[in-house]
């Protein structure tokens, strides 16, 4: 019969996986952010800048 380990880790090792998923997370909440807000915001700030030439380009036509 095949024997259980008494202990699969050492605390160490414990450590370093508890690390690893704590960075894992951080960059996948990282990557959720920066796809969903700062596309958010560069989109929004590019349509507001083209309503505003757009509205300077009128003023200028209407004088």
């Amino acid at each position: 019969h095949s024997k259980i380990p008494e202990k699969m880790f050492d605390f160490s090792q414990y450590l370093g996986f508890l690390l690893f998923l704590t960075v894992l997370t951080m960059g996948f909440w990282l990557m959720f952010f920066l796809v969903g807000f700062v596309s958010y915001w560069v989109g929004g700030s590019t349509w507001e800048a083209y309503k505003e030439k757009r509205a300077k380009k009128k003023q200028e036509e209407s004088v």
